[in-house]
């Protein structure tokens, strides 16, 4: 069986593990892999096909990781406007009880909110920056 081949099958069997366990690195490594396919096809060393699959797998997992470090993550679940629709939307409050909570009118029914901390209970126009349960979570717009 020619070099290239089993390049190729090894590559394969990385993406094939790649879409069982969902790791990205995975698909990196399968990049360097086929560099070394492609070097073994253009009639490269067993040694350079080794360098060409280093070279590429590594450098490429390395850039994954340098690019994924470098963006902010993302906010949880109960505070990000992607995972939760009500996220940055107001509401009118028009008096807190003595414990800071309230009860509001949005998208047609009676919601519980509370003040997130810090925040002062005054009435007035409030952002909803969490949902927590079934409850709002507020901060002054």
């Amino acid at each position: 069986m020619a070099d290239s081949t089993l390049w190729w099958l090894a590559a394969g069997a990385l993406v094939a593990a790649e879409l069982v366990t969902g790791t990205f690195y995975l698909l990196m490594l399968a990049v360097g892999l086929m560099a070394a396919a492609l070097a073994a096809h253009a009639g490269a060393s067993t040694t350079w096909q080794w360098v060409a699959a280093a070279l590429v797998g590594g450098g490429s997992t390395l850039l994954w990781r340098a690019f994924k470090r470098s963006r902010p993550s993302a906010a949880p679940a109960r505070a990000n406007h992607d995972v939760n629709m009500d996220i940055g939307e107001t509401v009118h409050v028009a008096a807190f009880n003595d414990d800071g909570s309230c009860s509001v009118h949005y998208r047609g029914a009676r919601w519980d909110a509370s003040l997130a901390a810090g925040e002062v209970a005054t009435g007035g126009v409030y952002r909803i920056t969490e949902v927590v349960g079934s409850r709002l979570i507020l901060k002054k717009n």
